[in-house]
């Protein structure tokens, strides 16, 4: 019985490494439309200096795995899991198993590569084109 619940709970914990896996894609890629429609809207917030440079650093970890030819942490992770939990081959729940094919689609590394190269690559130029500023001293100073 106890060995039933162990892998019950592996099994939990790799569908949740894959639905916080779908977040951090859903971050970087809605947060550039976000960025874009805001910029073009004027909405303030888009502009947020922290928002922006996390939302940078995502992008360009995933470039920078991607060039190096290193496994995404939350992919090893999440395999591994499963392999604790004794699955074969994914075997979630319906919202994890949906999530799960919306992110591991088949292709080529190279395939990947070049789509994590350009998307960081437009991540970046729209960094410059409609850059973060820093708060000012006396808005910081209102907010407190």
């Amino acid at each position: 019985m106890e060995f039933l619940a162990t892998e019950l709970l592996y099994r939990i914990g790799a569908d949740l490494t894959v639905v916080i896996h779908f977040s951090f894609v859903m971050f970087v890629l809605l947060g550039q439309i976000l960025i874009l429609i805001g910029a073009l809207a004027g909405w303030k917030w888009v502009r947020n200096f922290k928002f922006r440079m996390i939302h940078l650093v995502s992008i360009l970890f995933v470039v920078l795995e991607s060039l190096v030819g290193v496994t995404c942490p939350l992919t090893t992770f999440e395999k591994w899991l499963r392999e604790q939990a004794g699955e074969v081959s994914y075997q979630g729940d319906f919202i994890a198993a949906c999530v799960h094919e919306a992110l591991f689609m088949e292709a080529p590394p190279w395939v990947f590569t070049l789509c994590y190269s350009l998307f960081g690559l437009f991540v970046l130029i729209t960094f410059f084109l409609a850059p973060p500023q820093r708060a000012k001293k006396q808005e910081v100073a209102k907010e407190t």
